[in-house]
Order: C-alpha cells, then sequence, then structure tokens
C-alpha cells in the first residue's frame, strides 16, 4: 500500500513539475515575441514618420512589418513609446501633439 502512495505522489510531484515548466517556457516564448515585434514595429515608425506627417494607420503598420491589424493594436497599445492618436482613429505616432507640462510627462 506504501508503494502505491509514494507512486502517487512521485507522479503528482512530477506530473505539477512539468505542467510549471510548461507553462514558465510559453510564457518566456510569449513574452519574447512581444519584445520582438515591439522593436520592428518601433523601428517602423521611427523610420516612416516625421514631424509633418506624425501618425500611420493601423493598416500600414501591420503590411509593413508583415503582422495582423490585431497584432499591431495590441502590440501598439501596451508599447509607452507609441501613442494612439486622440483625433483619427486607428492612427499611431512616436510624437506628441503639444507640449505637455512638466508633470504630465511619461515617467515622473
Amino acid at each position: 500500500m506504501t508503494n502505491i502512495i509514494e507512486g502517487i505522489t512521485i507522479g503528482g510531484a512530477g506530473g505539477a513539475i512539468a505542467g510549471l515548466t510548461v507553462w514558465i517556457v510559453k510564457y518566456i516564448q510569449e513574452k519574447s515575441v512581444e519584445c520582438i515585434h515591439k522593436r520592428r514595429i518601433y523601428r517602423w515608425l521611427k523610420e516612416n514618420t516625421s514631424k509633418e506627417e506624425t501618425f500611420r494607420s493601423t493598416r500600414a503598420i501591420a503590411s509593413w512589418n508583415n503582422l495582423t491589424e490585431d497584432r499591431v493594436r495590441y502590440i501598439c497599445s501596451i508599447d509607452k513609446r507609441i501613442l494612439l492618436s486622440t483625433g483619427k482613429e486607428d492612427m499611431w505616432s512616436l510624437y506628441e501633439r503639444e507640449a505637455r507640462s512638466v508633470y504630465e510627462k511619461r515617467g515622473i
């Protein structure tokens, strides 16, 4: 009887460790891909926007970076360096329209 209980305990612990390991590996992989996409979109926006043409559409970003529009919306919304237009729908930029006070800027 003790062998059965020991086997169940060892099997349960092994299964829990394996499940936790799979979850950790998946989490690290998702965050790595997210970081790669953030960098790709940021670089593209930096190269393809200027002070005159500050906003780019989600569709343009998705097309040039070979990503889906939903993925671009998600990545742009979580990247602190990329700003959503308040006047134009579905447009993203690296530049702010007007300077804010020192206390409203990001990171303060």
